[in-house]
């Protein structure tokens, strides 16, 4: 079953300083942390933010190349997730019909955000994230459980994550 989720905050992991982009259902009832790279998280931010370059991006370069072929992204799914590593799905609407291609959920959540596509995550992968073990970073030897780490994530008030909240 698929939920839809929204980029609710882009913070930083308190353990390793690895950023993590937090989506939350439109309920507010359940949160995912996704530990990304600091390229894709700065390309989330300047979406956030609106920032406009004078030279396309990346995403927005994608974006673009999409758009001249009649293909536009209908919605990213987050589908899977296996050995801590997450798998999502780009699925586009194109002239010949529809397309999935295979992405790092980084990537699918900046080009969905330029694209106003909706993101959805899978139920499974919030039932298996649960089960991450988080303390394989040096940083984590002494922190909390994995499931008391998220569940604190998923307590905090939007204040708490920092600049880029939604």
């Amino acid at each position: 079953m698929l939920i839809e989720m929204k980029v609710y905050a882009l913070t930083v992991d308190p353990f390793t300083n690895a950023p993590i982009v937090i989506l939350k259902d439109l309920e507010e009832k359940s949160a995912l942390p996704v530990w990304i790279g600091s390229p894709e998280a700065s390309a989330i931010a300047s979406e956030l933010e609106s920032v406009e370059f004078s030279r396309p991006m990346t995403h927005d370069l994608i974006k673009q190349i999409l758009g001249e072929f009649g293909a536009k992204v209908q919605k990213i799914q987050i589908n899977d997730i296996r050995e801590s590593v997450f798998y999502a799905t780009i699925h586009l609407d194109t002239p010949s019909g529809p397309v999935s291609i295979d992405a790092r959920p980084s990537d699918a959540i900046a080009l969905a955000l330029r694209a106003e596509a909706t993101i959805y995550v899978d139920t499974k992968v919030l039932d298996k994230s649960k089960s991450i073990d988080m303390r394989t970073e040096e940083g984590l030897k002494n922190a909390e459980t994995p499931e008391e780490l998220l569940n604190m994530l998923d307590e905090f008030e939007p204040e708490e994550f920092g600049k880029y909240k939604m």
